[in-house]
């Protein structure tokens, strides 16, 4: 075993870990969210909870414990700079609107880059107690089962996700919409765009497009729908191209290049 994948195996076990830890934490707060204080960002729509706040400083600390030398990007608390190759990049809890207003779709989601590539997908979804987990070139599994998607699903026989949010036009948003029914889909949207990678890896939707989204949305998603077999559009990964939004899309084979016409990527 090299170098690199003993210290790649060491960090998945730790990102496991976290997200169930943080999970944990997550689905006390959500149980107990008639207390709960939820403040509002730039966008009445986008809401931020200390349930937030709590789970990142959580997964924060157990990184700098295990693995002080690497960088975290947070949701919450931005960028802490390291010295080693790795990045990792977290949303302590995806889809804060269904969360605040009682809905399961939510998640922890973790990642981490290797220089520029992404080597670590981890989402855990405390109120299925479902645990996706992937690593470059180990695949991906869902509670420890391997998932492979299926290349003969499509739009036209799975269902797609689609997701919106205040950086992009509600025309823009009813054009995608428009386009993928005139094409023979259909889509559902559940508020987390990083649960509905994670179901995209799973097989349960085809493809899931969202025209911005910011790297703690999307990296876990991505990693998981890779190593299952999917295909993913590329991030902006050099610069400041991880602390900005980009376009999203992931799939199935079969739906990629409908997809990529669709969202004109």
């Amino acid at each position: 075993m090299t170098s690199h994948a003993a210290h790649l195996e060491e960090r998945l076990a730790l990102a496991q870990k976290m997200a169930t830890e943080a999970g944990a934490l997550a689905l006390k707060y959500f149980n107990a969210r008639e207390q709960l204080i939820v403040e509002t960002k730039a966008d009445p729509q986008d809401v931020v909870s200390i349930a937030d706040r709590e789970v990142e400083e959580l997964i924060r600390s157990r990184i700098m414990a295990s693995f002080p030398d690497d960088a975290i990007l947070g949701e919450e608390y931005g960028v802490s700079s390291g010295t080693s190759d790795y990045t990792w990049v977290v949303d302590p809890i995806d889809g804060t609107s269904p969360f605040v207003n009682g809905m399961p779709s939510w998640c922890i989601s973790i990642a981490a880059l290797y220089g520029e590539e992404i080597a670590i997908g981890v989402i855990y979804v405390p109120c299925n107690d479902e645990l996706y987990s992937s690593a470059a070139g180990m695949g991906a599994t869902l509670n420890g089962k391997t998932l492979k998607l299926d290349s003969a699903r499509t739009i036209r026989n799975a269902v797609t996700g689609i997701g919106a949010n205040h950086h992009v036009s509600p025309a823009s948003v009813a054009r995608i919409v428009e386009k993928l029914l005139d094409a023979g889909g259909n889509f559902i949207r559940n508020g987390s765009g990083a649960l509905m990678l994670a179901y995209v890896a799973a097989g349960r939707l085809v493809g899931y497009y969202e025209p911005y989204m910011h790297a703690w949305d999307c990296m876990a998603g991505y990693c998981l729908v890779k190593e299952a077999g999917g295909w993913h559009h590329p991030f902006p990964v050099k610069g400041d191209g991880l602390t900005k939004g980009a376009p999203v899309l992931a799939a199935a084979t079969g739906a990629v290049s409908d997809l990529r016409a669709i969202a004109n990527l």
